[in-house]
């Protein structure tokens, strides 16, 4: 059963296509040299990671392809809503993290969110690169993938950007805030 959850539709995929042809065709910037009819093509022969794409942009993400690694074939699409995605906000950053908290616990943490969707959370060097890209979490913030020494010390890592600089923070892996989710990626 897990298994026909994780399928789009035909008017599913159809409409996500749409979607993302067009917004890679307004954002030619962030993906320069490269061309669609390539990257619908990879997308029409993985539906798993097409269906990881509909997980982003229905909870707000606006995926968009930010790279193509020339050795595995492979094309990266990134979350490049300009705020953190709306409907992976008030998230901890992992199990453990949910787990201690002894009251007002959160939904979910990012980590968990993220597998569920089939996608990884940005690094800071990722989520470093995409702000070449343009201009993003100027009023929001972003968990990002945190070192193993960090969070064995119980905290964890976030990222924004303000005045023009990213800007990269710690918190207590249990934290979670209203204007604070993840960004993700997914390579097909």
């Amino acid at each position: 059963m897990q298994r026909e959850k994780k399928k789009l539709s035909p008017e599913q995929r159809e409409k996500l296509l749409q979607v993302l042809k067009a917004r890679f065709e307004d954002n030619m910037d962030r993906h320069p040299g490269l061309a669609w009819a390539k990257v619908q093509a990879k997308l029409e022969a993985n539906a798993d990671k097409l269906w990881s794409l509909h997980e982003m942009e229905r909870t707000g993400g606006e995926p968009d392809v930010i790279g193509y690694d020339a050795k595995t074939g492979e094309y990266t699409f990134c979350d490049c809503a300009a705020e953190s995605p709306k409907g992976r906000r008030s998230v901890c950053y992992d199990r453990e993290g949910l787990e201690s908290r002894k009251e007002h616990r959160p939904a979910n943490s990012a980590l968990d969110l993220a597998a569920a969707m089939g996608i990884e959370l940005l690094t800071e060097d990722q989520y470093r690169a995409l702000q070449k890209l343009g201009s993003f979490d100027t009023k929001t913030s972003s968990w990002v993938r945190t070192p193993a020494d960090i969070r064995e010390l119980g905290g964890a890592l976030f990222c924004d950007c303000r005045y023009g600089h990213v800007f990269v923070y710690h918190n207590g892996a249990q934290s979670y805030y209203g204007a604070r989710a993840f960004r993700g990626l997914v390579r097909v």
